[in-house]
């Protein structure tokens, strides 16, 4: 289990995309819409982009890099109007490139269109091929661009006519934010796999991936936006339309096992409740003789608050985190690989040396990370390392979505506890049971997703190498 050309931080799933929408006249829409960005930044990190529509005409800034990095005082000085959406990537479908970036706006016959989405279509390449054989020309790799061909293939109907019969043509996770010349409207999946709310401020309305990007911008919270259900926001209000409804919900676990920011709130539940409850399962299940809990920052930090709570032993920061350094960033060359998480973390030896202890960090897909963060407590002179990982083993990959990749590189496919436990290095390992991840959530189990841990696919997905077994899926 070689790590020697594997990017450290790859051990951790790729966050998805993040998608903000705002209607309201006489403000400044862009630049609010730049700060929901900000908030949303942990959810993409390749690219970031904004449009605005005024007087029919679209406003479109999008560019590679950091919400920081692609706009300044002056490009949001040019992005005027009543509306606004905006959106930050992480390649899921779609190579990492600037034609890629997304809003991506268009002309159809109803005027001019905006669109972001989060998310993963599982029949794009289908949908794309037959699109293509009737005509339809596409200028990137994304699956989003397939949902804008369909917009102008029905676009004889009005917009909320033409979205529902592109809901009936999709299949996958999908939570978009659409634009047009007067309207906002916000579209989530009918089994609610990506999350999607709904805020209000000053008498503008907000559509966000996220409740932490409502905070941010000072709006409340009005509600979550229902599975299979559009959105319209013009000036004559809000409007609802409930389109198809699945048997079930199966909203991500994954979003509060690590994706979502702690803050949030996501279908009635808290992200940093959720996870301190994980935390707390994970004491039941696997209490160890052991002299301190310390987490690694920051997913790992409220479960292993929970553990703490339930173990009755001390939780300590004998990991700190180097604030200044996002999800990813420029990686070292390979003669210096390990320098990657020594830039990010770094053991705090007064507190750690001489003592056993417990190490709780949220999911390991690799295993690339916690073999070296497992080697840095070892020299900072910790005696044991207990590492205990408050999500069950990541065993498939997701479609919907997130990027946890084939599962030849998935190590709780390939081996089993004992091997991934000496690879790390830890004295011992323990993951929480789905049981114990799921008893954690205040809705029952069968409104989550967790797909990646069960092999269970609440939407049917493609049969591609080693990434799909019929055998794994569960009847939908």
């Amino acid at each position: 289990m070689s790590d020697s050309l594997i990017p450290w931080e790859t051990d951790k799933p790729k966050d998805e995309c993040g998608v903000f929408g705002i209607y309201g006249p006489g403000l400044d829409v862009g630049r609010l819409t730049y700060f929901g960005l900000y908030a949303l930044q942990h959810r993409g990190q390749e690219s970031a982009g904004i449009a605005t529509v005024r007087d029919g005409e679209v406003q479109l800034h999008k560019g590679m890099g950091l919400v920081s990095e692609v706009f300044d005082e002056t490009v949001l000085a040019g992005l005027k109007g009543d509306i606004a959406i905006g959106h930050v990537r992480y390649s899921t479908t779609g190579s990492s490139c600037l034609t890629n970036a997304q809003p991506l706006s268009f002309r159809y016959l109803r005027g001019a269109v905006a669109l972001a989405h989060n998310g993963n279509l599982t029949n794009a390449r289908e949908l794309r091929h037959t699109l293509a054989a009737t005509g339809s020309v596409f200028q990137s790799t994304t699956d989003s661009e397939v949902v804008v061909n369909l917009i102008a293939r029905y676009g004889q109907n009005p917009i909320e006519e033409t979205l529902m019969k592109c809901m009936i043509d999709i299949k996958g996770a999908y939570s978009m934010v659409v634009m047009t010349e007067d309207k906002l409207i916000g579209v989530r999946d009918p089994f609610g796999v990506r999350p999607l709310c709904l805020g209000r401020l000053n008498g503008a309305h907000i559509i966000a991936s996220e409740s932490c990007a409502l905070d941010t911008v000072g709006a409340e919270m009005v509600r979550d936006i229902k599975p299979g259900e559009i959105v319209i926001i013009d000036a004559t209000g809000v409007r609802s339309i409930q389109t198809m409804a699945a048997p079930h919900r199966a909203l991500c676990i994954f979003e509060f096992v690590y994706l979502a920011r702690p803050d949030s709130t996501i279908d009635g539940e808290t992200v940093t409740l959720a996870r301190r409850k994980m935390g707390m399962e994970l004491a039941r299940e696997f209490p160890v003789d052991a002299d301190m809990v310390i987490p690694v920052p920051d997913s790992g930090t409220a479960a292993a608050h929970g553990y703490a709570e339930i173990s009755g032993l001390p939780f300590k920061e004998g990991l700190m985190k180097n604030r200044y350094i996002g999800r990813t960033f420029i990686q070292p060359t390979q003669s210096i690989r390990d320098l990657g998480v020594r830039l990010k973390l770094n053991p705090i030896r007064e507190i750690l040396a001489g003592q056993r202890v417990v190490l709780v960090d949220d999911s390991i897909v690799r295993g690339t990370t916690s073999k070296k963060i497992v080697q840095m407590l070892r020299e900072a002179g910790v005696k044991e390392v207990h590492l205990l990982i408050s999500s069950p083993p990541v065993l498939y990959p997701c479609y919907y979505g997130i990027d946890t990749s084939a599962r030849a590189e998935l190590i709780a496919a390939q081996h089993d506890l004992d091997t991934i436990r000496k690879y790390i290095g830890a004295d011992s390992l323990h993951y929480l049971s789905l049981e114990g991840m799921l008893k954690a959530m205040r809705s029952g189990a069968e409104h989550f997703c967790a797909a990646c841990f069960s092999g269970c696919y609440p939407i049917e997905v493609p049969a591609i190498g080693d990434k799909f077994t019929l055998e794994g899926r569960c009847p939908v």
